[in-house]
């Protein structure tokens, strides 16, 4: 019982951790195609070496969102 337990909650934490993994792509979406804080990988060659461009989707009112949460873009290391 106790090792089935064990199992169970290292398939669930796996399951977790595999979905916080960022998608990466070779364009960066248009405004209002992500969901809000959607993180996604862009290698689009607009950072320096060695570095992707992250954007963070937002939910802001001007491309049909309910908030004023703006889209975050910046340069993280690979």
């Amino acid at each position: 019982m106790i090792k089935t337990i064990g199992f169970i909650s290292g398939l669930l934490l796996m399951s977790v951790a595999i979905s916080a993994f960022a998608t990466t792509v070779k364009q960066e979406p248009p405004m209002g195609a992500m969901r809000e804080d959607q993180v996604l990988l862009v290698d689009d060659g607009s950072c320096p070496t060695g570095q992707i461009k992250r954007v963070v989707g937002g939910n802001h009112t001007k491309v049909g969102g309910t908030k004023q949460v703006v889209r975050t873009i910046s340069c993280v290391p690979r």
